[in-house]
Formats: structure tokens, sequence, C-alpha cells
């Protein structure tokens, strides 16, 4: 099951209110913000894996894509422009 990240009603980010610990059973309670790479789709957190796999390159990953690099490089500057709004909120 996929962790859910934006409410159903309105689309806004989600936080986290509750974690349990499966060994021991202890919860811990509050609200906390999801850190930057949950608040991403997906779609864009494949990328991130993708690209950290292929060892930081955009070229492998536009070859085993079937895209051009330059259609892969607008995919990653989308996606750093994303990520630096999301870290600066």
């Amino acid at each position: 099951m996929k962790l859910p990240i934006t409410c159903p009603s309105c689309e806004h980010n989600l936080n986290v209110s509750q974690m349990k610990c499966p060994d021991c059973g202890t919860q811990v309670s509050g609200d906390y913000e999801l850190p930057v790479f949950l608040k991403l789709k997906r779609d864009e957190q494949d990328f991130i894996l993708n690209f950290f796999i292929s060892s930081g390159s955009i070229k492998e990953m536009a070859k085993q894509a079937d895209l051009s690099y330059p259609t892969m490089r607008n995919k990653m500057d989308d996606l750093i422009e994303k990520i630096t709004k999301l870290n600066t909120l």
C-alpha cells in the first residue's frame, strides 16, 4: 500500500500524526511534516531513485527511458525547481 501524501478532500499535503514500532509496539504521536522526498509524486520519487541507481548519469537515464538527453535534462530541471520550492516552504 502506498503512503498517501495529499488530502483526498482538498489536495493539501498531509502530515504524519502517529508512528508505531512493529517490534515493541511503542507509539509516537504528534504533528510532523513529511520529508521533502515523500511530498513528491510516486513517479518523481522513482525518477530520483533511478538517478541515484544510474550513478547520477542523466545520459544513462535518457538511454534507459529511450528519451533524448535534453528531454531528460528538462525533467531533472523541473524536479529540481519543485524540490527547491518545497524545501523553502
